[in-house]
């Protein structure tokens, strides 16, 4: 049971690898989440440029309330729809996360199982108990892991349901303002 060198430069090799994955996607996340807000900022500038204006040629205290009044209800759409998208781009960049780890945690797996596999064909007789203890912590493990991947899916879904519950609620408030 011993390492070769081949084992230890593929082990190193897939580990890089993997993290340039993660750079690669999180640079990515992060690209669109800037997108995201340098498109609010210059939305929100043009319209406050727009608005003041606006506001400027008014020509008496009724038409500055009815201005003002106007303004509202497009700010709020953009603020809720900037809080959307950022949420996606957040949700999207946890899932491709999410992927990375388990697919890790998978091939961690498959390698300490391997790993005591070997162990316990070479090991001295009466060891039996030591590498059955040493699988069943392996199971114990994988079986938490398993438990909080399940959980903490549920907590995103609930989430998820959470942000498009509010955004209706928004939404309808918005519909009903306008009636």
């Amino acid at each position: 049971m011993y390492v070769t060198p081949e084992q230890v430069v593929a082990t190193n090799k897939a580990g890089v690898e993997a993290f340039i994955g993660l750079a690669h996607s999180q640079f990515a996340a992060f690209e669109r989440l800037s997108a995201l807000t340098f498109n609010a900022t210059k939305s929100v500038f043009e319209d406050s440029v727009a608005h003041t204006k606006a506001m400027l040629n008014a020509k008496d205290v009724q038409e500055l309330v009815n201005l003002s009044t106007a303004a509202t209800q497009p700010s709020i759409e953009k603020a809720i729809a900037y809080s959307r998208s950022i949420y996606d781009v957040a949700t999207q960049s946890q899932g491709e996360l999410t992927k990375l780890v388990e697919s890790q945690a998978s091939e961690f797996n498959k390698s300490v199982v391997t790993l005591v596999d070997k162990a316990s064909k070479n090991a001295p007789a009466g060891s039996d108990v030591a590498v059955a203890a040493v699988k069943s912590a392996l199971a114990a493990a994988n079986s938490a892991y398993d438990s909080m991947s399940k959980l903490s899916k549920q907590a995103t879904e609930l989430a998820e349901a959470n942000f498009a519950a509010a955004t209706n609620v928004a939404h309808v408030a918005k519909e009903s303002k306008k009636k």
